[in-house]
């Protein structure tokens, strides 16, 4: 199983589509790992540069409708890439959200205040978080500034069990 955490990029912005992720023109390629520059390159949100703020972070901390717009597994794989295996956000379009788990990661919805405080609290921070997959417990931590928050989260059965496989691929090579 993954280990799930580490620096989080915080992503003040709702409905991150799909091509945002990763834009179609790169859906030719012929490796996952062909996908890593690109990752949210075409993303608009002021300040923000794909390169520089991508860099280092494994955790996605965002607003409402991640994922959104057209379907594709290219999305969920070029974090993966990146060393992105959460998403945190107020809610997620359904295809993405499933095609999260179906890769052995998590997409975690939390209530839209909860994102708020989040952002309030960490946003400027050098923040990191840790997930305890057992208990269902996100842990948000700005050591320099000592500030520490948990938060529990729902992950349900056949989630769970998808996380623990490390995805769909393996879950069903254990059991089928």
């Amino acid at each position: 199983m993954k280990i799930f955490g580490g620096a989080v990029l915080f992503l003040d912005r709702s409905d991150i589509n799909t091509d945002e992720i990763i834009p179609a023109k790169y859906l030719t390629e012929n490796t996952k790992d062909a996908l890593r520059p690109y990752l949210l390159e075409d993303l608009l949100l002021a300040g923000f540069n794909s390169v520089k703020d991508v860099a280092g972070k494994n955790v996605i901390l965002t607003r409402a409708n991640f994922g959104c717009g057209s379907s594709r597994e290219h999305a969920p794989w070029a974090l993966e890439m990146n060393g992105i295996n959460i998403v945190i956000a107020a809610s997620f379009a359904r295809i993405f959200r499933q095609n999260m788990f179906n890769c052995g990661m998590l997409a975690v919805e939390l209530d839209a205040g909860v994102i708020d405080g989040l952002f309030n609290e960490f946003a400027a921070l050098g923040t990191s978080l840790s997930v305890d997959i057992k208990n269902a417990v996100l842990s948000f931590t700005a050591a320099a500034q000592g500030k520490e928050r948990k938060i529990p989260f729902t992950l349900q059965g056949f989630e769970k069990s998808l996380i623990e496989a490390d995805g769909w691929v393996e879950y069903a090579a254990s059991r089928y």
